[in-house]
């Protein structure tokens, strides 16, 4: 099995056609057409303004380029103006001239070869080809992957009908293109009719393109690569992927397949990165609890804890500590808050002698902790709820009567006392509702 990406999720490229013809109006295309349109037109018809002008069809063409990868890594809004004037990328203009050299080569060579008959094949062949070879080059940039008969075949043929559909969309759009241009050349006056042609093919070849991109993350699943949905203009449509449900299923599939030590690897990789994920660090305990990995359970006994405790899962709390004992007797903690914590969900699971254990000489190991007066009550508890050991409680209680004479809990200690003494539960004090007047 494999990830998918959003392959299952994907709409038809044919429902998505109104997305197309919207997809060069958004901010940054429309930059990039007005620079590579206009500034041609006002540069002086000199050296300069010829190489300016040839920079700027380099980087419209990069950008074209730059929309069928980007497209096919699931953004659907366009790449940003950068993309066209900075970094690399500008070879790919050259490596599509290479292509179409090879593709008329090949051409020549079949004239050569089998005369008329084998020419016009050939020549339908490039021609029904030419969509998949331009996808191949910008997602590949291999002039030899894009040239290659077979590797457009196979290309072709794992797509299937949808080519030929898109092919027809790419033909109209062809055909609509130079109506429209015509129209302007014959109907305006050269400046503008010049301009308003250029801002036409380029924005046809944007729609093109990005088809194109499209093509590919629609039928990524046939053509063996996995992409996710990564931004959309329209939530409607497509909605995007949770990560984790794939970081999941990855889990699901090696533990079926008995791979434990990529489970735990990947959960170790995962808490690297979010340390204090709950979901990961309750699948880390249940892996390492079920594999018995008291070594690994001691090396992330304190957020393991933390977590149980924030479930107030005493049991899990108390199997934990059982375990880390085995390897480390006589062990605490060293978080006078989180001893606390655990200690409770203990006590409230019916597990007293550990809870005491966890607590024990806590005024020696943490005197100045805010947390030694909730400690000891707990102690007092635990020893007389669970216990029945009522001098011993009362001991604990009187401590904390006597030094915790700040603590908010210290008024609360002449209660439990008295329960002590009346052999009682040790509840502390009757809730009371009665307003002072």
């Amino acid at each position: 099995m494999r990830y998918l990406g959003a392959a299952t999720e994907a709409v038809p490229f044919w429902n998505r056609i109104g997305a197309f013809f919207r997809y060069p109006f958004h901010t940054d295309p429309l930059m990039v057409i007005a620079i590579c349109t206009l500034v041609p037109l006002l540069v002086s018809g000199n050296l300069i303004g010829l190489i300016i002008t040839l920079v700027l069809a380099l980087a419209l063409l990069k950008y074209t380029y730059a929309v069928i990868s980007h497209t096919a890594e699931g953004h659907m809004k366009p790449p940003p103006v950068a993309v066209a004037f900075t970094g690399s990328g500008f070879d790919i203009v050259i490596l599509q001239l290479l292509v179409f050299a090879l593709m008329g080569g090949m051409v020549a060579a079949a004239a050569m070869v089998g005369g008329p008959l084998l020419m016009f094949l050939a020549v339908a062949f490039v021609i029904l080809a030419l969509p998949a070879s331009i996808m191949v080059l910008a997602m590949e940039r291999s002039v030899m992957a894009a040239v290659n008969p077979m590797n457009l075949a196979v290309l072709i043929s794992r797509i299937g009908t949808p080519y030929f559909l898109l092919y027809g969309y790419l033909i109209l759009l062809t055909l609509a293109s130079g109506a429209a241009q015509d129209f302007a050349l014959t109907h305006f006056a050269p400046g503008v009719a010049r301009t308003l042609a250029g801002f036409l093919n380029s924005t046809f070849t944007l729609i093109l393109f990005h088809m194109l991109g499209y093509l590919l993350f629609q039928y990524q699943e046939e053509l063996g690569f996995a992409s996710d949905l990564q931004d959309d203009e329209n939530t409607s449509e497509m909605q995007n992927r949770d990560r984790t449900q794939r970081f999941d299923a990855d889990i699901d599939m090696n533990l079926k397949d008995g791979n434990y030590d990529r489970v735990q690897s990947m959960l170790k990789e995962a808490l690297k990165r979010d340390s204090l994920n709950a979901l990961r660090l309750g699948q880390l305990h249940q892996l390492l609890t079920a594999r018995n990995d008291i070594p690994e359970l001691y090396r992330y006994h304190p957020r393991l804890l933390n977590m149980l405790a924030e479930r107030n899962d005493g049991e899990g709390i108390a199997g934990l500590l059982a375990a880390i004992e085995t390897v480390e007797p006589g062990f605490r903690l060293e978080d006078p808050e989180l001893s606390v914590r655990c200690a409770r969900c203990l006590y409230q699971r019916g597990h007293f002698k550990p809870a005491l254990k966890l607590l024990q000489d806590f005024h020696k190991r943490f005197p100045d902790s805010e947390e030694l007066a909730p400690a000891y009550l707990l102690v007092a508890q635990a020893l007389a709820n669970g216990l029945g050991q009522w001098e011993k409680a009362s001991a604990f209680l009187n401590f904390v009567k006597k030094r915790c004479l700040n603590h908010p809990l210290h008024e609360q200690v002449d209660v439990y006392l008295q329960q002590v003494e009346n052999r009682e539960p040790l509840k502390g004090p009757r809730a009371s509702f009665a307003v002072q007047e």
